[in-house]
């Protein structure tokens, strides 16, 4: 696509194979901020919907988050361009006290539990917001830097679950393959006018910065398409990898995965898996059987590296602990099980040195990961 196509408005038949996945739907909620991506998103789906005999009810949502002095004036102007289009459109606030570190993941959170808890009022089955090419670009760029894996470097999807508790109610981005340059040039064709969040420009946020790199990366051929295009094809092999695991699952512990009892693999056919593979079936065991939620990936590598350097070696001494999870191998099997509950004596130390000559096959309790 030349530069020329990338600064083009958005026509008509292009927004209605864009948002063509969404027709049966029977509400959406729409996260309109006021900045050009959202304020396009809306100007295009009011645009979609008043061409459709039959479609979903939409709803445009502003979430104020109380941080800037503009923000209750944009929610303002967002409300009545909505009504200018025929969009019924609402304005919640962010309450409560605000973190002084961690801000803008915090508020991302708070934006999406508002938006979830707006899509089940009005009993809407997603949640529709406008991240664009350029968001994908920065997203996986933003992940790269944080040592993501595979899957993280997929960057966004097109729909997924909610980053909260949705109850079923599905996050969709139907602009992920858009420039940002052709949402402007839509807005500026109907003249419609957005807001200009100076703190999407801030060098103290990661993503400002990443977001300043971005021309002189295109130069050197490393452009926001690019990128995207990476994404893409990490989703896809992301996905045969998923595949692969869910075959190793119904073959090497086909009875385990019930009731979060204990998961038994044979250790032998377990460390013969691809790397890949039974780094991320071993990933799967401990959330599955722990209780402490998302394991660092670094974390589950070193793991799994103990785990094979203690099969290769025939000393079948390896027990530790992870996420809530306890992972034993033995000379036959590699068993993952929920750990014991720490405890703790009265000065708080730590006890529970019993775990010493425990069975065969249990070895000794490594140190906490």
């Amino acid at each position: 696509m030349s530069a020329a196509d990338d600064a083009a408005p958005v026509s008509a038949a292009e927004a209605k194979a864009l948002f063509a996945p969404l027709v049966h739907a029977p509400a959406l909620v729409l996260a309109v901020s006021g900045g050009p991506d959202s304020t396009a998103l809306l100007l295009l789906m009011a645009r979609w919907r008043r061409a459709l005999k039959r479609g979903p009810k939409l709803i445009a949502l502003t979430v104020d988050h109380g941080l800037r002095r503009a923000s209750a004036s944009e929610a303002r102007a967002v409300k009545r361009l909505a009504r200018r289009l025929g969009v019924p459109h609402r304005t919640v606030r962010w309450e409560g006290k605000k973190p002084a570190s961690g801000l803008q993941e915090a508020a991302r959170n708070a934006r999406y539990r508002l938006l979830a808890a707006a899509a089940k009022s009005a009993k809407a089955s997603a949640i529709v917001t406008a991240h664009t090419l350029d968001d994908q670009a920065e997203t996986l760029l933003l992940r790269m830097g944080r040592g993501s894996g595979l899957s993280g470097l997929g960057a966004m999807a097109r729909e997924s679950a909610l980053p909260v508790n949705g109850e079923g109610i599905v996050l969709v981005r139907p602009l992920l393959a858009v420039p940002k340059a052709r949402l402007i040039a839509t807005l500026a064709g109907a003249k419609i006018e957005f807001a200009d969040d100076a703190s999407n420009r801030d060098p103290r946020f990661t993503r400002a910065r990443l977001r300043a790199l971005m021309p002189a990366l295109a130069r050197e051929g490393i452009s926001a398409r690019a990128l995207s295009r990476l994404a893409g094809r990490l989703r896809r092999a992301d996905a045969a990898i998923e595949t692969a695991i869910d075959e190793a699952m119904a073959r090497l512990s086909p009875e385990s995965w019930s009731d979060h009892r204990p998961i038994v693999f044979d250790a032998e056919k377990f460390i013969r898996l691809p790397a890949e593979v039974a780094l991320r079936l071993l990933g799967r065991a401990i959330a599955y059987v722990g209780a402490e939620g998302t394991i660092r990936l670094g974390k589950l590598e070193r793991l799994y590296e103990a785990l094979v350097n203690a099969q290769r070696s025939k000393t079948f001494r390896l027990r530790r602990t992870l996420g809530g999870a306890l992972v034993t191998l033995g000379p036959l099997r590699l068993m993952v099980e929920r750990a014991p509950p720490r405890r703790t004596s009265s000065s708080g130390s730590r006890t529970g040195k019993a775990a010493r000559g425990r069975p065969p096959g249990r070895g000794r309790m490594a140190r906490k990961n």
